[in-house]
C-alpha cells in the first residue's frame, strides 16, 4: 500500500472546494490515512519548495501559500502517487485535461488547487515534513476487498 501526500492549497480553501476535491479522491477509492488542517509559515514552505527559493517568483508563490490554511492529507492505496498525480492533472491549469482536478477547477499554473508528490522518495518526505508519524493511522485491511482484487493488495 502505497501513501502520498496531497495539500489542499489556498485556492482551494478560499473557493470552498475542500469537500468536493476530498471526494474526488475517496471516490476513486483512495483511503485518508491522515488529514489536518493547519498553517504553514517559512520554515516549512522553505523546506516544502527548497528548489524554488532562488527563483524571482518565489516570494509570490510563498505569500499565496501563507494567504490561508492548507489542508494536508496522506492518501494511500495502490500505486496511490501516480494515480493522484493523474486525477489532480496537468500542473497549469490551463493546459490540465478536463476530468481532473486542475482541469475542471483552475485556471493558474500557481494557484493550482492541489500539491501532490511526484515520486516515492518526495512522498516519503513530504509526509515526514508535514504530519507526525501518530497522525498517520494504519487503516489496515478495511475495505481493501472492495477496492482491489485479492492478488493487487
Amino acid at each position: 500500500m502505497e501513501r502520498t501526500l496531497v495539500l489542499l492549497k489556498p485556492s482551494t480553501i478560499q473557493r470552498q472546494l475542500c469537500g468536493e476535491i476530498i471526494s474526488r479522491f475517496e471516490k476513486k477509492g483512495l483511503r485518508i490515512a491522515g488529514m489536518k488542517m493547519m498553517q504553514l509559515d517559512d520554515k516549512i514552505l522553505e523546506a516544502h519548495y527548497a528548489h524554488l527559493v532562488g527563483k524571482p517568483f518565489f516570494p509570490a508563490l510563498k505569500a499565496s501559500m501563507m494567504k490561508t490554511p492548507v489542508v494536508a492529507m496522506c492518501l494511500e492505496g495502490v500505486d496511490a502517487i501516480a494515480v493522484v498525480r493523474f486525477i489532480t492533472g496537468y500542473t497549469n491549469g490551463r493546459k490540465a485535461d478536463p476530468g481532473t482536478i486542475r482541469g475542471d477547477y483552475c485556471m493558474s499554473n500557481q494557484q493550482n488547487i492541489v500539491h501532490a508528490s511526484d515520486s516515492p522518495e518526495a512522498a516519503e518526505a513530504e509526509l515526514a515534513r508535514f504530519f507526525k508519524p501518530e497522525e498517520i493511522y494504519n487503516l489496515g485491511d478495511l475495505n481493501l476487498d472492495r477496492l482491489y482484487a485479492i492478488d493487487e493488495n
